[in-house]
């Protein structure tokens, strides 16, 4: 089954920057869009960024747009997500999460079917 395990989170000051992992396994079909969202106390979960395990195609929420880049390193198996200039509206847990064979990169919650445990980023001074 599909397994996902995020890590890099924690406490940053505005300003900052943080790098967070994804590693996956357990892909065993033609190809993954390995998505994060994240979701902050009292507010819907928000798709942040996804990239595709085919062609590494990727697709940015407007508030990700030259702050963020997500990557992914296929000899590891990790998707990564670096975030700069952090803001405090950034804090929130940060999810990871796959779907096999999305056919356009989209950042719906409910198409995904695979989410790991999340990872706590609280950007405060």
């Amino acid at each position: 089954q599909v397994q996902l395990v995020e890590s890099g989170g924690g406490f940053v000051q505005p300003g900052g920057s943080a790098r967070l992992s994804c590693k996956y396994s357990g892909f065993t079909l033609d190809f993954y869009v390995i998505a994060w969202f994240r979701q902050a106390p009292g507010k819907e979960r928000e798709g942040v960024s996804c990239i595709s395990t085919r062609d590494d195609s990727t697709y940015y929420a407007d508030s990700a747009k030259g702050r963020f880049t997500i990557s992914r390193d296929n000899v590891k198996n990790t998707v990564y997500l670096q975030m700069n200039n952090l803001k405090p509206d950034d804090t929130a847990v940060y999810y990871c999460a796959a779907v096999a064979k999305m056919r356009y990169l989209e950042l719906i919650s409910w198409k995904y079917n695979s989410w790991g445990q999340g990872t706590q980023v609280t950007v405060s001074s």
